[in-house]
C-alpha cells in the first residue's frame, strides 16, 4: 500500500525547506519533493547582505541553503527528487504523480517559487545559453574580459550587474524606466562602480549572431529610436542577462485554486481555498518577496497543517 504521508512539501527553497525543518520538528511524517537543486533562486545568489543572522563575514545563497538543507536532514523530513506532473488537492486524501512515482498525503505544502520571466525580443530562445542567461553567478565567468549587458533595473538586476563586473571588463544596464527601481543601497554601489554604465528609457527587441550571441536591437521606449549594437570585432561575442522580474511557478495548480496574476491567493495562514492545502514563498500573492519572508510563510504554513490535522 502506498504510504500516506501527514505533509507533502512541494519546493525545496527557503518556504519548502522551512516546512519542511517546522513540519519534521512537529513529528509530522513529511515528505519534501523538488525537482532539482535546493535553493531555487537563492541558491544561485552571489551574495546575501539583509538575511538575519547570516554569517557576519559574508553569506551567499548556496551556503544559507546548505546548512537550511542541514536542519531539515536533521529533523527528519524525507526528501525525494521528481517532477510532479498531475495533482488532486480535493478531498481529505491529496494525491500527487509524477515522473518517478506517485504520493499520498493528508495536507500539501505549495512552494514551487517563481522563475524569470524571458527578457521578451525577437530570438531570444535562439540565443539562452549562446550568449543569454539568467544567473549571473552560473554563466558570469564565461564572460571574463568581455563586453555584457544587463535588462532589468530591480534589485537583482542591478545586485546581478554588480556581480558581474567581477569578470566582464563593462557592465552596461538596460532599464525601460530614467530610473532605477532598486533600494537606495544597491543603487549607490552600482553607480560608484566605474565599470557600470546605463542605457535609459530602452528596451532589447531583438538579438542576433551566428551561433553566438553578437548583435542586438535595443529601442528608446521614449522616442522609438532603434539602435544596433554589435560585439567588439576582437570578441565575437558579449553577454546579456535577463533580470526583468519573475513568473510563479503554477501552472500546475490552475482552475483549482483561486489566483492572481498566476500567484495562489491564501490567507494570512497560508490557507488556500482548498481544505488542507497550503501556499507559502513566492508563489503566493504578497507585497515582499524576500527569503526572510518565504521562510516565515513556510513556517506558518506547517503550523497551519498540523492544526489541520490534528482537527481531521
Amino acid at each position: 500500500m502506498r504510504e500516506l504521508y501527514d505533509v507533502i512539501v512541494l519546493g525545496g527553497g527557503p518556504a519548502g525547506l522551512t516546512a519542511g525543518l517546522y513540519a519534521g520538528r512537529s513529528r509530522l511524517n513529511t515528505l519534501i519533493i523538488e525537482k532539482g537543486q535546493d535553493g531555487g533562486q537563492i541558491a544561485v545568489t552571489d551574495e546575501i547582505e539583509n538575511y538575519p543572522g547570516q554569517l557576519a563575514e559574508g553569506e551567499s545563497g548556496a551556503s544559507l541553503i546548505a546548512r537550511m538543507t542541514e536542519q531539515v536532514r536533521r529533523f527528519g523530513a524525507e526528501r525525494c527528487t521528481d517532477t510532479i506532473k498531475r495533482v488532486e488537492l480535493e478531498g481529505d486524501v491529496k494525491k500527487l504523480s509524477g515522473a518517478k512515482g506517485e504520493y499520498q498525503a493528508r495536507c500539501v505544502i505549495i512552494a514551487t517559487g517563481a522563475v524569470p520571466k524571458p527578457i521578451g525580443c525577437e530570438n531570444e530562445e535562439k540565443f539562452i545559453g549562446q550568449g543569454i542567461s539568467f544567473c549571473a553567478t552560473c554563466d558570469g565567468a564565461f564572460f571574463r574580459d568581455l563586453e555584457v549587458y544587463v535588462a532589468g533595473g530591480g534589485d537583482s538586476a542591478v545586485e546581478e550587474a554588480i556581480y558581474l563586473t567581477r569578470f566582464a571588463r563593462k557592465v552596461t544596464v538596460i532599464h525601460r524606466r530614467d530610473t532605477l527601481r532598486a533600494v537606495k543601497s544597491i543603487q549607490e554601489r552600482a553607480f560608484a562602480n566605474p565599470r557600470i554604465a546605463f542605457m535609459w528609457d530602452s528596451v532589447v527587441v531583438r538579438v542576433d549572431g551566428s551561433g553566438l550571441l553578437s548583435s542586438m536591437t535595443v529601442k528608446n521606449v521614449k522616442t522609438g529610436e532603434l539602435t544596433v549594437i554589435e560585439a567588439d570585432k576582437a570578441d565575437g561575442l558579449f553577454g546579456l542577462f535577463g533580470f526583468t522580474g519573475y513568473r510563479p511557478t503554477s501552472g500546475l495548480f490552475e482552475g483549482m485554486l483561486e489566483m492572481e496574476n498566476g500567484y495562489i491567493k491564501t490567507d494570512e495562514n497560508m490557507r488556500t481555498s482548498l481544505p488542507g492545502v497550503f501556499a507559502a514563498g513566492d508563489i503566493r500573492v504578497k507585497s515582499l518577496r524576500q527569503v526572510i519572508t518565504a521562510a516565515a510563510d513556510g513556517a506558518v504554513a506547517a503550523m497551519q497543517a498540523e492544526r489541520y490535522i490534528s482537527s481531521h
